[in-house]
């Protein structure tokens, strides 16, 4: 089987060592530390106009949970139409109900808004109590791909709900493990659950800004030699 990696940038520099260590495709996102949110229109420009490879930009308005207001859900479209007009491969996005199942008609006024473009349901399957339910909710929307940890804090911990979720995609959707994949454990998983595609940040701590004082705050790039041992231990 041909494996897929993709690749968390939350910045220039990261998606283009994403690329240049040989990622198939990058999540364009900002604000990683905060488990990703949309990207700026001036970001998303940079790093289509530099990358040959596919992006996918992350549709998530704010940190936190995934019931979105009227307005939110509004935003969410212009930002998805923004990515079409840029030239975008696709998008990631997902929306949930009170009661934590997939919000099927935000999810369908958000995929018809993106087109043609690809269509990743992000980790909000994470936050869904019946995750075979949402995954036939997932296949109905017409979404190619969930980026999932299995509804644990990583992937390497949910490998075995992965592993029921490949086998009930059947091929239907693509299930791709996220949350902690490292050059450690990435074979075992492949090996483990059967997916086809993996997403990771490859991501390495920079020393301390100079001369951000009061401001300062960890700061992290992808890093192209993590990205290249993925790929070749795929």
């Amino acid at each position: 089987m041909s494996r897929t990696l993709e690749i968390c940038a939350a910045s220039l520099p990261s998606a283009l060592a994403a690329q240049a260590g040989g990622a198939h495709r990058i999540e364009l996102c900002q604000n990683l530390e905060q488990g990703g949110t949309t990207p700026s229109y001036g970001l998303i420009k940079a790093v289509r106009a530099r990358l040959s490879i596919p992006v996918f930009v992350l549709i998530r308005p704010r940190a936190g949970g995934f019931v979105y207001s009227a307005d939110e859900l509004a935003i969410m479209q212009t930002d998805i139409e923004t990515c079409r007009a840029l030239g975008c491969a696709g998008v990631v996005l997902g929306a949930l109900d009170a009661a934590g199942r997939v919000d099927m008609a935000a999810c369908r006024a958000l995929i018809a808004a993106a087109g043609p473009l690809c269509i990743t349901f992000h980790r909000a399957f994470d936050a869904c109590p019946d995750q075979p339910g949402a995954l036939e909710a997932v296949v109905a929307l017409g979404c190619q791909r969930v980026l999932t940890s299995g509804g644990q804090a990583t992937a390497e911990a949910g490998q075995a709900q992965l592993a029921a979720l490949v086998a009930q995609a059947a091929g239907r959707v693509r299930i791709m493990p996220g949350a902690g994949i490292t050059a450690a454990n990435i074979q075992a998983l492949t090996a483990r659950t059967g997916a086809p595609e993996f997403h990771a940040s490859a991501k390495r701590r920079l020393p301390p800004e100079a001369g951000a004082g009061l401001f300062a705050t960890p700061q992290f790039e992808t890093d192209a030699a993590l990205v290249a041992e993925l790929v070749a231990l795929l």
